[in-house]
């Protein structure tokens, strides 16, 4: 069996990992760090952090570098505001913006002409799209949407000092449990309608639950 070292580990992996262990210890360490690191210690945490996958992404794919880095930029330019000035806001302002970013790009999506960016997502896996998918993958993106309004809004008004202690079990627990129940709905309604199975253990489960329509079965793989 061939194995794969850690120096062939692609590192747009690495860079996502990264990110994803950051936004999701953020809240715990800002509520659990203030007092020890104080507003402009979490900020230069955070610029650390994310400093070497910026330097090697504008090394590495220097064409490619404005999609790339727009979030890791944004968030950096938030922390650098919060040493400026020494106000937390700015550091609790973190899960606020990265929804703000996402609804700005699945939005920009939608314009007339674009495709959705569920369609984008879809079609790495499948090619060939029936009609209702596409329909189905637009109204999937404006729901997403719809999630990152709230999720956004929840964490922006949580952040006031008086709600201190929701907003680190909300921003650090319960929008990703509210996130992992969203996907776990969305793909049981899209195995229902559709029934396109692979051979994964989890298609083998829905294809028990929603066996294929009988007759031809366009959707199964």
């Amino acid at each position: 069996m061939r194995t794969t070292s850690p120096s062939q580990i692609p590192w747009a992996v690495l860079w996502g990992i990264l990110q994803a262990l950051v936004f999701l210890c953020y809240p715990l360490a800002v509520y659990f760090g203030r007092s020890e690191l104080g507003t402009r210690g979490l900020g230069v945490l955070v610029i650390l952090l994310l400093l070497p996958g910026i330097v090697r992404t504008i090394a590495r794919r220097p064409e490619q570098f404005k999609a790339a880095l727009g979030m890791p930029l944004a968030i950096s330019a938030l922390m650098l505001l919060a040493m400026v000035t020494d106000d937390e806001r700015f550091v609790l302002a973190y899960p606020a913006l990265v929804n703000a970013m996402l609804l700005g790009q699945f939005a920009f999506t939608l314009r007339r002409g674009s495709q959705p960016m569920v369609e984008r997502f879809a079609r790495l896996q499948v090619d060939d799209l029936s009609a209702a998918e596409v329909v189905y993958c637009r109204r999937v993106t404006q729901f997403w949407i719809g999630f990152f309004v709230v999720n956004g809004t929840t964490c922006a008004v949580l952040a006031t000092p008086a709600l201190r202690q929701w907003w680190a079990l909300y921003a650090g627990l319960l929008s990703y449990v509210a996130l992992g129940v969203c996907f776990a709905v969305e793909f049981t309604i899209r195995k229902y309608l559709f029934r396109r199975y692979s051979s994964n253990p989890l298609d083998r489960f829905y294809r028990r639950l929603f066996p294929p329509h009988t007759g031809a079965d366009p959707h199964a793989s």
